[in-house]
């Protein structure tokens, strides 16, 4: 087990601890909550890096890292479901997409086939996450005492407007599109004939 495989799992420990905190009443706790998004986001950045500098990709490796990931951000879009700040239906759209494309992938390790991860794919992970951090931002200055009234009046009025909606919508065209594009681009790669080589 290598130390960006123990990163990768200790990412994806964190997600119950991190909705738990997200969900507690006390501002503080929510503060704590982010608080542990952020390191699990910065042990992604980190355990990608060092196993590329010291040659230590694996398999496991690259099927745990993006999976963490999707562990991670579809956790915190169920929360600000919960919350009542975006509709379940693009949720469940964003996760299908994942589940689909986490199968394949697992599909073609099986057939010694693996495939990299695209950069719109990158690109969707970025933007799921900008969102996720946007979100997540508006709740702490939208809690009594973490900021001024005027700012906390104003994130707690952008939580309930139309606009995360929309930018919901938008990751979630995005992400799908990706899906799709996924399977596009590998069709072949994955649906070759032939058993496992």
């Amino acid at each position: 087990m290598t130390l960006p495989n123990q990163l990768t799992i200790l990412r994806i420990l964190l997600v119950p601890l991190f909705v738990y905190l997200l969900m507690l009443p006390s501002a503080l706790m929510k503060l704590a909550g982010v608080a542990v998004f952020v390191i699990a986001s910065v042990t992604d950045a980190f355990d990608g890096y060092y196993a590329r500098k010291h040659g230590q990709t694996t398999r496991l490796g690259a099927f745990l890292d993006p999976l963490a990931d999707k562990f991670l951000i579809t956790a915190a879009f169920l929360v600000y479901v919960w919350y009542g700040y975006i509709d379940l239906w693009m949720v469940v759209l964003v996760a299908l997409r994942d589940v689909l494309v986490t199968i394949l992938r697992v599909y073609a390790e099986w057939r010694d086939r693996p495939v990299i991860t695209s950069r719109e794919a990158k690109y969707k992970t970025l933007s799921q996450n900008l969102l996720a951090y946007l979100v997540m931002l508006l709740m702490i200055l939208g809690e009594p005492g973490m900021a001024g009234a005027s700012v906390a009046s104003f994130s707690s009025g952008l939580l309930v407007s139309p606009l995360l909606d929309y930018l919901m919508l938008g990751v979630t065209i995005f992400t799908v599109y990706t899906g799709i594009s996924y399977l596009v681009q590998n069709r072949e790669h994955l649906f070759a004939r032939g058993g496992v080589s």
